[in-house]
């Protein structure tokens, strides 16, 4: 550890700890009739928690929004099938899903398993060749591996062999706490076989990937880019050891380069395209954004591209619970302290979007939408577009708390590695090595008090 972690290191634990006296002393003068409720989405803002939280649509729609938001929800859930069929075909040949809805259950993450059931696989795995080694199906982007593009399908329609049989196990860690409590992480190891026999490109990058919720998502559309670029400080000019930066990806609409927001690695520069990355990659849907390999015609139309972005971009956000819960209320101060809020931001205000409804909300998403180094241990090794292979977007926390509740075996961080919110945090590294090590080396009641804050959102 160099002396410039070790330094900032030792300040996040002092922080935190003094935070803890401090915010105990504060918190006994405060009363609830002084707390106002934080709306996590604004007047986007519902109010369920139960295991449909996700699929709600936000709560100040128009009554014509409200119309095509449920017209959307619809295609999400479409079953595709092979052509020909009378009914949603264009399935394949090869695909990982046979709907939206199958990957995202109930809107919220999905479990880190692979080919569980045919069409129900809930995990997928990237694919890539080094950038020297060919030209990228769009500027800028990953470079395809010949034969499979840029993410193995392991299923496939009947009489074609899929791409690759696709095998996860898992490697155990162990460790403890400052204060001698043991604990156990564990990490994916993925093994494919190609289906022909062959072999794989010794080259060839690979990253595990699970389905992450999609509701807020047009609230983070809406989001003005200076908002989002004033967090960023790619060379870490105020010295906190936090240099998050965008991801710059191809728009293939507007046909230039722009910001990009959304996915893992924020490789999509809007909901439209990510749909369509979608529908193309995960169901084999040829579609105006992304047509067949053989362009002789589309398997979707623009409308009903449109619709499912426009189901993404109009679900709800669900409202935070305990917020006045003195605990709760230590535990927010403890993620601030020891610099957990310097990525996760708490609070941004969006700019204007074609939808009246998202503009203008004050939200609470917990997220910068920059990229961020996230050390070696969550490395994928896969650059995508100017995202490098150590670096991932920060998440949004909002509803992270309804995670289990909503799929109870899924899993968290990119490649559902992470059982528990406990977990996810302990496997943070690069940039947030000293809130991880500050969180590891509290007091139990501090780490359950920060615990119960991530819980409530």
């Amino acid at each position: 550890m160099s002396k410039s972690v070790y330094f900032l290191l030792s300040i996040l634990i002092l922080a935190a700890s003094a935070a803890g006296i401090a915010c105990d002393a504060e918190l006994e003068g405060e009363t609830d009739g002084e707390l106002e409720r934080p709306l996590a989405g604004g007047e986007t803002t519902t109010f369920d928690r139960s295991s449909s939280a996700f699929t709600n649509p936000a709560a100040n729609l128009t009554e014509k929004n409200l119309e095509h938001h449920f017209l959307g929800d619809v295609r999400f859930e479409n079953q595709f099938v092979s052509a020909p069929a009378t009914v949603n075909p264009g399935l394949g040949p090869v695909f990982n899903n046979t709907s939206c809805l199958n990957c995202h259950t109930e809107n919220g993450r999905g479990m880190p398993a692979v080919g569980n059931r045919p069409g129900k696989s809930q995990a997928l795995v990237r694919v890539s060749l080094p950038a020297d080694r060919g030209d990228p199906e769009l500027p800028g982007g990953p470079v395809p591996v010949p034969g499979v593009g840029t993410q193995i399908q392991d299923q496939a329609i009947y009489g074609v062999a899929a791409e690759a049989v696709v095998e996860i196990d898992w490697v155990e860690y162990g460790g403890s706490y400052g204060d001698g409590t043991a604990y156990t992480l564990r990490e994916p190891v993925v093994t494919l076989t190609p289906s022909d026999g062959g072999s794989f490109d010794p080259e060839m990058m690979t990253s595990l990937r699970i389905p992450p919720p999609v509701h807020g998502l047009g609230l983070l559309e809406a989001l003005d880019e200076e908002t989002i670029l004033a967090a960023a400080d790619p060379d870490d000019a105020d010295g906190d050891g936090i240099s998050g930066r965008p991801n710059y990806v191809y728009d293939v609409q507007s046909a230039r380069t722009v910001m990009g927001r959304f996915g893992l690695k924020a490789n999509q520069p809007n909901l439209l395209q990510q749909a369509a990355g979608a529908y193309r990659d995960d169901m084999g849907v040829g579609n105006p954004l992304f047509p067949d390999e053989d362009e002789e015609g589309y398997d979707i139309d623009f409308e009903t591209l449109e619709a499912t972005a426009f189901y993404t971009q109009t679900l709800g956000v669900p409202a935070r619970v305990d917020w006045a819960d003195v605990t709760v209320r230590r535990g927010e101060r403890l993620f601030e302290a020891i610099g957990c809020a310097s990525c996760h931001t708490p609070t941004m205000t969006t700019g204007d979007h074609e939808i009246a409804e998202l503009s203008r909300q004050t939200i609470h998403a917990y997220t910068d939408l920059l990229l961020h180094d996230m050390g070696p241990g969550l490395a994928d090794g896969r650059p995508d577009f100017e995202a490098t292979g150590s670096e991932w977007r920060t998440a949004p926390l909002w509803g992270l708390g309804l995670a289990h509740t909503v799929l109870p075996l899924s899993g968290l961080l990119h490649d559902g590695r992470a059982g528990s919110i406990e977990e996810a945090i302990l496997w943070h590294g690069g940039e947030a090595d000293g809130s991880r090590e500050a969180f590891r080396t509290m007091s139990a009641s501090d780490r359950e008090a920060l615990l119960a804050f991530l819980r409530s959102l």
